[in-house]
């Protein structure tokens, strides 16, 4: 197999693309993959034309930011619903708040739909790159290995390429009188919060109290250990993600895989749960959904993770639950400070504050749903349950 170079290109086959980025991982930094639509001018027509954390999906479907972890992340692409005037889909890899450089990796693999490219890292001091770009010639797709790197992480490169970047207001010394306005619908939040126990909650907030579709991941260090010579068996962890949910009317929930409580997006609970890897094959984890249309029917909801199978260290799985609500920053939750043995992590608490969504880090242990229930009161009626 034939790895295009620095500036080389091939075309790719038709039909809808997969593509998959190999950028491995970097101690205390986190690096984001996005992709941007443009034009011949080489910028994007609007913020609705940038894939990344925050916007996952873009020109109805045609670009998807289909799921990231262990080191990767993929898109799906669909070029036939590419919109009249984009010319090309860029992608790019950032180091969130360039808290390292590319240098410190070897190399970044880059594969669509089997077409292959790798871009040589040695040596590098950008914290952000121009990985590759499809671009249609002659009627044909074709993907190019583009290499190009400059400093200034995610908000520089967004901004080379068209993007308006809506800046993080500074924190007044004391209430102002009235309301500060808000960024304008047509910049991007590039922004994320990182709850810690120092900085330990968070309110969003939204005039209509309408939240749109909130996503919840939790993703880990999905290792495996291998059972042959040429075996990719494993027998990692099963980490699972779920939630304790209490409505206005005093109707309390749970949601989880154990016992087959998906919960509902649409009804009550409004919370659905989206599948469950056992296998941690999935790279982008597991996933909860809360209806925020429904924010107002909604009183709190308690979210944790719980190692399924396995042996509990916390630290090893390097877990993260990622809180991802339209228009508003990614905030994440770290669960690798603390080696504990119990199976249970109670991560974070979801509240409506006077139409607002508090969230607040807990991270706190627990030897199983009982336990954590008697811990944060909230009543069930337990038995024992299997996947």
């Amino acid at each position: 197999m034939t790895l295009l170079t620095l500036g080389a290109n091939a075309p790719v086959p038709a039909g809808d693309l997969s593509v998959l980025i190999r950028h491995g991982s970097l101690s205390g930094a986190e690096i984001d993959v996005s992709a941007f639509l443009v034009t011949s001018a080489e910028k994007v027509r609007s913020d609705a034309d940038m894939c990344f954390y925050g916007q996952p999906s873009v020109a109805d479907g045609a670009v998807t930011l289909a799921g990231s972890g262990n080191g990767e992340t993929r898109f799906a692409v669909a070029p036939s619903r590419i919109p009249a005037g984009v010319e090309k889909v860029i992608f790019t890899a950032t180091i969130h708040e360039n808290r390292a450089t590319f240098g410190q990796l070897a190399d970044i693999g880059v594969d669509v739909s089997g077409v292959q490219g790798q871009i040589p890292c040695a040596g590098m001091t950008e914290t952000a790159l121009i990985l590759a770009e499809l671009y249609l010639r002659n009627g044909a797709w074709k993907v190019r290995i583009v290499g190009q790197g400059f400093n200034g992480g995610l908000p520089a490169l967004a901004t080379h390429l068209g993007v308006e970047i809506a800046d993080p207001a500074p924190a007044p010394a004391s209430p102002p009188a009235s309301t500060a306005p808000t960024p304008a619908p047509n910049t991007v939040n590039l922004s994320k919060v990182s709850l810690t126990k120092q900085n330990n909650a968070v309110n969003l907030k939204k005039d209509d109290g309408r939240f749109g579709k909130v996503r919840i991941n939790l993703n880990w260090n999905q290792k495996t250990k291998k059972k042959g010579f040429f075996s990719r068996g494993s027998s990692g962890i099963d980490l699972d993600v779920g939630a304790f949910i209490e409505t206005h009317d005093g109707k309390r929930d749970v949601v989880q895989a154990l016992g087959n409580a998906f919960g509902d997006f649409s009804r009550p609970p409004y919370v659905k749960l989206l599948g469950d890897d056992r296998t941690g094959a999935v790279s982008d984890g597991e996933w909860l959904e809360i209806n925020g249309d429904k924010w107002s029917e909604i009183k709190r909801v308690l979210v944790y993770a719980f190692i399924y199978e396995g042996v509990p260290n916390w630290q090893e799985t390097d877990g993260v639950i990622r809180i991802l609500v339209p228009g508003q920053p990614e905030i994440e939750v770290r669960m690798n400070e603390f080696g504990d043995r119990r199976a249970m992590c109670a991560v974070a608490r979801l509240e409506n504050d006077g139409g607002q969504v508090r969230v607040t880090r807990e991270v706190t242990f627990h030897t199983g749903q009982r336990d954590m229930d008697e811990a944060y009161g909230w009543g069930f009626r337990w038995s024992a349950g299997r996947k």
